[in-house]
């Protein structure tokens, strides 16, 4: 196609929102560029944190490095959705990606950790546009009926980046420097050359009419949304750290819940130009479909936690071997993706994914709540691809029945909207069952101990094992915090020691695991109730021209 065909084809796309399979694949891979560099980002500083700690000198802030980020990614969820049925989708998925290549430019030159949380803060309000605005842009430019398929693509992305995140941190940590920069800088450096493709691919190649709507823009929504969620992120992320009986905790939970109700009662008076219009939930689909989305979000990211850490914990790997070594679940999730939306296309059938994905997801957690340190990696494997199988089917037809289920106009906000509360389900997810993991842990304290000491009755030569010196010189009953902060000793120590500490994790895991598919179970049983629509045939774009 010559320049000049290219020119013509934008004009007629722009006009009719129609684009052809050649025109989609060009501007998803700029839309797949940014949902890559959200996706990365939430794992990628992880692996290598105790090495920018160690270099910023600050390991005691290490936390707020991932909390910031996590806060204004969530917060600026729907904030985005909003703007951009207002100022247009296109518009805003380029400031997001600004922001975000910004953000990622300055955390690469931080000098101190505030900084660096201060410079991933910045970040996270330009990734919480990539997300929710990548797949709102979807929905204007292809049908629901044909929607699926594509959709299968951009979590493959998602699921890849996820898992390769701890791997790419790891490689970067490990090196001193690259090109005079230290090594874990470029963990945010390489966003700069996929943030700016991804631009340039959105800028050339999608053209579509945008339908301002008469708007106010809604400040008090923004202002009582943040009141409302960062002190609920908050108390989710540190609340273990803080007690959760604390003053701190019941106070930031307090102005919490007073934010929840200011914020419903602004979105109520706004009507149809609040942030979060409350006349979507009229639709019992899109109701349903998001409640099931934050009991997923909340059962799939709560289990989903312990992997890694069992096995680093239980199997030694290192947190680059874990991001290797959770390619199986990876390799479901993104088959199942793409066979489900093949299907859904097809045939016009969404209902059944969500009902067998929360099945095969529910049945992986009860197959992993059997886990036991004796377990081979093969058979945590089985478990992982379960539960990618399950999870490939349930993200994209969540946000599918979700599109479908209210009118063009208020795609932007539906798809912000169910993306926002499936984040804070997740959120709330991790926060909940890592407290069950770790008091777990606790509990196990005297079964620790008692082992440790069975194992040193054995074979009273362990007593002796220059290796198990660092654990035989710590009181007993302390065993089991030494494994919530710093677990590195297991792979010191004599195997005879280590199996007990290896066990009661891997017991206090299969708790978790347990408790997470009770969660899923309630999602499997709510599925049911979801109304299937049928799936639209025109894209966003086009019912809105009709409309005008």
């Amino acid at each position: 196609m010559t320049p000049k065909d290219r020119k013509a084809a934008a004009q007629e796309s722009a006009k009719t929102g129609i684009m052809t399979h050649r025109q989609i694949i060009l501007v998803l891979v700029g839309l797949m560029s940014g949902m890559f560099l959200s996706a990365l980002d939430q794992s990628v500083v992880g692996t290598a944190m105790r090495t920018i700690a160690d270099d910023l000198q600050g390991l005691e802030l290490q936390a707020w490095v991932t909390t910031a980020y996590l806060i204004t990614s969530t917060v600026s969820t729907p904030i985005y959705g909003k703007l951009g049925d207002i100022f247009g989708r296109r518009r805003m998925f380029m400031i997001a990606i600004t922001i975000f290549v910004v953000g990622s430019l300055t955390a690469g030159f931080a000098n101190s950790m505030v900084e660096l949380a201060a410079y991933r803060a910045l970040q996270g309000v330009g990734a919480g546009g990539l997300f929710a605005l990548a797949l709102t842009i979807l929905a204007d430019i292809v049908p629901p009926r044909e929607r699926a398929r594509y959709q299968g693509l951009f979590l493959a992305v998602f699921g890849t980046s996820s898992v390769i995140g701890p791997i790419v941190g790891g490689g970067f940590a490990g090196v001193n420097q690259i090109l005079w920069v230290d090594g874990w800088r470029w963990i945010f450096l390489m966003n700069l050359p996929i943030g700016l493709i991804a631009m340039f691919m959105v800028f050339t190649f999608l053209h579509v009419p945008h339908f301002p709507k008469k708007s106010r823009i809604d400040w008090l929504g923004a202002v009582t949304i943040v009141l409302a969620v960062v002190p609920i992120l908050l108390v989710a992320e540190q609340g273990r750290t803080w007690g959760w009986g604390s003053s701190l905790t019941l106070g930031l939970s307090a102005v919490g819940i007073a934010g929840i109700i200011a914020f419903v009662i602004v979105e109520n008076k706004m009507k149809d130009e609040a942030l979060l219009p409350l006349k979507i939930f009229k639709s019992s689909t899109f109701t349903t479909t998001t409640l099931l989305g934050v009991v997923v979000g909340l059962g799939m990211f709560g289990g989903l936690i312990s992997l890694p850490l069992i096995l680093q914990i239980v199997y030694g790997a290192t947190p680059t071997e874990a991001g290797f070594l959770m390619i199986p679940m990876v390799l479901g999730l993104a088959s199942a993706s793409m066979l489900s939306g093949r299907i859904t296309s097809k045939t016009g059938k969404y209902k059944i994914f969500m009902v067998v994905g929360t099945a095969l997801a529910a049945t992986s957690y009860i197959y992993l709540s059997t886990i036991s340190a004796d377990w081979e990696i093969w058979q945590v494997s089985v478990g992982m691809v379960l539960l990618g199988l399950g999870v490939g089917q349930l993200l994209q037809t969540l946000t599918i029945a979700s599109q479908n289920a209210v009118e063009a106009k208020d795609i932007g906000v539906a798809t912000s909207s169910s993306t926002f509360f499936r984040q804070i389900g997740g959120t709330l997810g991790v926060a909940i069952f890592l407290s069950i993991l770790f008091a777990g842990i606790t509990d196990r304290a005297k079964q620790i101990a008692s082992g440790v000491s069975d194992a040193i009755a054995k074979n009273p030569a362990l007593m002796q094992d220059p290796r198990n010196e660092l654990l035989l010189t710590q009181d007993p009953g302390a065993l089991d915090s030494m494994v919530t902060t710093d677990s590195s000793f297991l792979e010191v120590i004599s195997p005879e020691l280590a199996y007990p500490i290896k066990e009661a994790f891997a017991q206090s895991a299969s708790q978790v695991f347990l408790v997470a598919s009770v969660v899923l179970i309630a999602g499997f049983v709510l599925s049911f109730f979801v109304k299937e629509l049928e799936l639209r045939t025109k894209s966003g774009v086009q019912e809105m021209a009709e409309g005008a």
